[in-house]
């Protein structure tokens, strides 16, 4: 005997949740007494189904403000690239400026680490140059 096995999806998309939560809510309303789903007794339509145009309202709303700020971020971004360059070339003058005091880069705003350098690996016995003889 063969026999395919169904699957049911529940959409994780908010807005394709909130399309089918409507669509469920409009048919059990529209059955009544008669549908199966007054069976169910916890979270069930009588509680959610008028929470879901205010859902809905909400999700337009975040939608809209996503949208606002995405806007808003390319807009930064334009601005940014110029003022990235501008703080750049401010860094590399005044490197050269206070070349002998790097510390002073500080005044303007700048955070200054210093390293130390390492220089070649030394072996015993070796050329000098880092590898062994």
């Amino acid at each position: 005997m063969s026999y395919s096995k169904m699957r049911v999806e529940i959409p994780s998309n908010p807005a394709e949740m909130l399309s089918l939560a409507k669509n469920i809510n409009q048919k059990h309303i529209e059955d009544g007494n008669a549908s199966p789903l007054i069976a169910i007794t916890s979270n069930n339509w009588v509680e959610e189904g008028p929470k879901i145009d205010y859902c809905l309202e909400k999700h337009n709303e975040a939608e809209a403000y996503k949208a606002k700020a995405e806007a808003a971020y390319k807009e930064r971004d334009l601005a940014l690239e110029g003022i990235g360059k501008a703080v750049r070339a401010s860094r590399d003058v005044l490197s050269g400026v206070h070349h002998e005091n790097m510390k002073r880069m500080t005044e303007w705003g700048f955070s200054v680490t210093e390293s130390v350098k390492v220089g070649p690996k030394k072996t015993v016995g070796g050329s000098g140059n880092g590898t062994p003889a």
